[in-house]
Order: structure tokens, then C-alpha cells, then sequence
């Protein structure tokens, strides 16, 4: 009966621990499949049946998870529009990463944004946050006005750049008016 009692108990053993793996390796294996690839993606970004930014990337992978996110590696490029669909801004990276969750986009590598007046935002790293409507970065930062080059180690705008506040920012300013004369 003891010998009878120990095999039942090894048996159920060996079947509980053969059912657990299965369900492990079943799990693993499901993480593996839920990633979408999408090639030569256009994601368009709309509020209330208006566009607001076309986001085009040559691959996205969509994973599918507790916390998804889309990541596209070989960079993006992102415009943004006005109520009147006219061109406001652009923005192009080399890598993006976009949280679906927390409604965040992190652009890094060769991060450069153009506004509709020409100026020239430039950093390895620019995050938009959807919800605030806002670009900010706490890498580097170069500006270019046209007729000003302004630096700093951080800044944040509005979503057509024709806001922003830079930290800390230093660089070369020239003025039209002649001071001197009041």
C-alpha cells in the first residue's frame, strides 16, 4: 500500500509538472505570434473627423501585449495639419517608438522638425505626448530661425512648433533694428 501511495503521488507529480511546461511553452509561444508587421504603413490621426498628422514608416511591428506599442525602426515621418488640411509641421526620425497606453510617440536618432515658417528643430531625441499636444525633449536641442542658431539642453513646443520654450538656450542672435536710435 506505501509503494502503491508513493507511485500515485510521483505520478500526479510528474503529470502536474508536464502540464505546467506545456502551459509555459504555450505562453511563450503566443508572446512570440503577437506582433503584426506592416509594411510601407500610413497611420492617420484624426479628432473629431478632422486630420490632425499622416505618419508614414517603411515598417511597423504592432505588439500586441498588457502594455502594446507600435515600433517602427526605420524611421518616420510625421505631417501635421491645420483645421483646412494646409501643412503646418514635419517631423522625420530615424527610429520611433509609440505607447499605446500612455499616448506617446519617442522619436530618436536624427530628430529633425520643421515648422511652417521654416524653422528647423534638431535632437536625437523629441517625444510627442498626445494627449498634452506637445513635443518636448531633454537631449540637446538645436534651433534654427533662419537668421538664429539657439541651443540648449531641452525644450518643449506645440504641435506645430510655432511655440516653444527652450532651457537654458544659447546661441547666436541677430537683430534688424539699430538699437542706437530712440
Amino acid at each position: 500500500m506505501r509503494k502503491m501511495s508513493l507511485f500515485l503521488f510521483l505520478a500526479l507529480a510528474f503529470v502536474a509538472c508536464e502540464n505546467d511546461l506545456s502551459k509555459v511553452k504555450a505562453i511563450e509561444l503566443q508572446e512570440k505570434e503577437d506582433v503584426e508587421i506592416t509594411k510601407e504603413a500610413k497611420i492617420i490621426y484624426s479628432d473629431s473627423a478632422h486630420v490632425k498628422a499622416v505618419l508614414t514608416t517603411p515598417i511597423l511591428y504592432n505588439h500586441k501585449s498588457s502594455n502594446p506599442y507600435y515600433e517602427m525602426p526605420k524611421g518616420i515621418k510625421v505631417v501635421f495639419y491645420d483645421a483646412n488640411l494646409v501643412q503646418t509641421s514635419t517631423v522625420t526620425s530615424d527610429y520611433a517608438i509609440r505607447r499605446e497606453n500612455q499616448k506617446t510617440v519617442e522619436l530618436k536618432k536624427n530628430v529633425v522638425a520643421t515648422n511652417a515658417e521654416g524653422k528647423t528643430f534638431k535632437s536625437e531625441e523629441l517625444i510627442w505626448d498626445e494627449n498634452l499636444k506637445r513635443f518636448y525633449s531633454n537631449q540637446l536641442v538645436t534651433i534654427n530661425t533662419g537668421t538664429n542658431l539657439i541651443t540648449g539642453p531641452g525644450f518643449w513646443s506645440n504641435e506645430d512648433f510655432t511655440y516653444y520654450e527652450i532651457k537654458q538656450g544659447s546661441g547666436t542672435f541677430n537683430f534688424k533694428d539699430d538699437f542706437t536710435q530712440q
